[in-house]
C-alpha cells in the first residue's frame, strides 16, 4: 500500500509544484467563469483578467520561492 501511497504522490508532485499556485489559479478561474456567466462580464474582458490575474500570481509565486531560497 505504501508503494501505490509513494506513486501517487510522485505523479500528484509532477503536476502540483507549489499547491498554493496551483490553489490560487483555480479560484481565479471559478471567479473570472462566474463573472462571465452571471454576471454578464465580456469574455474579452474576462480573459485579459484571467491572464493579468495569472500573472500576477506567478510573479508572487516566484517571489515567494527566491526569498525562500536566500534564506
Amino acid at each position: 500500500m505504501t508503494v501505490i501511497r509513494l506513486v501517487f504522490k510522485e505523479l500528484v508532485g509532477m503536476f502540483v509544484d507549489d499547491g498554493n499556485l496551483a490553489l490560487l489559479a483555480l479560484i481565479l478561474i471559478a471567479l473570472i467563469t462566474a463573472a462571465v456567466k452571471l454576471m454578464a462580464l465580456p469574455p474579452l474582458i474576462g480573459g485579459f483578467a484571467l491572464l493579468v490575474g495569472c500573472l500576477a500570481i506567478l510573479l508572487d509565486s516566484a517571489r515567494r520561492a527566491a526569498r525562500g531560497r536566500s534564506r
